[in-house]
């Protein structure tokens, strides 16, 4: 099996990567191995490893020489340890991660979970936020006996929300 990068030599490093339940492999030869630094993890392109050999030079090309203004994390440093220095490099560096956390996970924004409970309050507070924009509404067109069922419905809601 010949190496992906160079295409020349037979590959004896190969690494697999599983994202979104699909397989990826990268075969390397020995030389190309110790040039993208498998064989010290530290000095591995995080990037090249999650996208594929060479993903992390188009990244980089975008913010050669640009650096964090807050703590100076550069894109090389990004490179060697797969981590970002501060809460400011994502602003910085946001032209380059949109595509690697693309690539990454299944979004761009964070979703999380929740207690439980959580859900339900939420669930309520956004009733309430349409209730109370639903009553504006009847009222603002003299709808008064909508109006005032809106009304009851959302005295129930306050009762719900501050009875948990």
């Amino acid at each position: 099996m010949l190496c992906d990068v160079c295409k020349c030599n037979d590959a004896t490093v190969f690494l697999t990567q599983i994202q979104d339940g699909k397989m990826q492999k990268v075969n390397l030869c020995d030389a190309c191995s110790k040039e993208k630094g498998v064989e010290d993890p530290k000095s591995f392109a995080l990037a090249d490893l999650l996208l594929g050999i060479g993903a992390s030079e188009e990244i980089e090309k975008s913010t050669l020489t640009q650096k964090c203004p807050v703590c100076g994390f550069s894109q090389a440093d990004f490179k060697k340890t797969g981590r970002l220095g501060c809460a400011a490099c994502y602003t910085t560096f946001a032209e380059g991660l949109h595509t690697l956390l693309k690539a990454m996970h299944k979004g761009t924004e964070h979703v999380g979970k929740l207690p439980q409970r959580a859900h339900r309050t939420i669930e309520l507070s956004h009733r309430m936020r349409t209730l109370n924009e639903n009553l504006q509404k009847a009222v603002a067109e003299e709808n008064y006996e909508t109006a005032a069922s809106l009304r009851d419905q959302i005295k129930q809601l306050e009762s719900e929300l501050s009875n948990p």
